[in-house]
């Protein structure tokens, strides 16, 4: 799951970057001189914002795909409480 947050981030921060860039366009003259002077908070920006990027994608990913994890791993515990195993369990639903 994180794996598919950073991959879903990293999507997510290139395409702002590449829209920045073409939005920005006017101040490419001025190029080497921003980033000599501000280069380094705007590093420092760009990687809080794919840390807080990040944080929010793996909330969603939690969100949406953790559904109900709680009660599934409820009647797991119980099966493995009481000795049964999912194998025993599947034979008897499956009997007519």
């Amino acid at each position: 799951m994180v794996g598919n947050a950073l991959l879903a981030t990293t999507v997510i921060f290139i395409a702002l970057a590449f829209w920045l860039l073409q939005e920005l366009q006017f101040l490419s003259p001025y190029r080497r001189l921003i980033f000599e002077k501000y280069g380094e908070p705007v590093l420092l920006f760009a990687g809080l914002l794919f840390l807080n990027l990040f944080a929010a994608v793996l909330l969603l990913c939690r969100k949406l795909f953790l559904k109900d994890t709680g009660r599934k791993l409820a009647h797991l515990d119980k099966q493995l409480r009481t000795g049964e195993t999912i194998s025993e369990e599947l034979s008897r639903r499956l009997e007519p």
